[in-house]
């Protein structure tokens, strides 16, 4: 392991170590994260809600994507993963799909655009994911 990957590899574990864990999500996921925002001396939390349509880990500059319709227009952001600005990450609803990056839907409308739920699989038990904080 040389020098770079050994402070990125630090740089996860101190980020890891100081904020809340990071849920587990993968593509097709619809997604709500909490980002602050600063607005001269003023300090909020807003949420973006949508479906991540892509995740590029690659250690402490991983990040997603995530996209929502807006007054009838696609808007989409990147987020880094570890950035301190991100308050939290809730997954509100997995999704079920075959492809790593989710770009198609970039192009699709309406009800080409829906993501089936998905209800079996990774992580899944009596269809509820078992890391949801409902399950409590």
């Amino acid at each position: 392991m040389n020098i770079i990957e050994q402070l990125n590899a630090e740089q996860v574990e101190k980020r890891l170590a100081a904020g809340e864990a990071i849920p587990e999500f993968s593509p097709g996921d619809t997604v709500r994260v909490r980002v602050k925002v600063v607005e001269g001396t003023r300090e909020r939390i807003q949420a973006f809600e949508g479906v991540c349509i892509g995740r590029k880990n690659a250690g402490v500059n991983s990040n997603f994507t995530v996209r929502k319709i807006s007054y009838g227009e696609g808007v989409e952001r990147v987020f880094p993963l570890y950035s301190p600005r991100i308050e939290g990450i809730d997954v509100v609803r997995r999704g079920k799909v075959r492809r790593a990056k989710l770009y198609y839907l970039r192009g699709r409308a309406g009800k080409s655009a829906r993501i089936v739920e998905r209800t079996t699989g990774r992580g899944m038990v009596n269809g509820r994911y078992v890391g949801d904080k409902t399950d409590a």
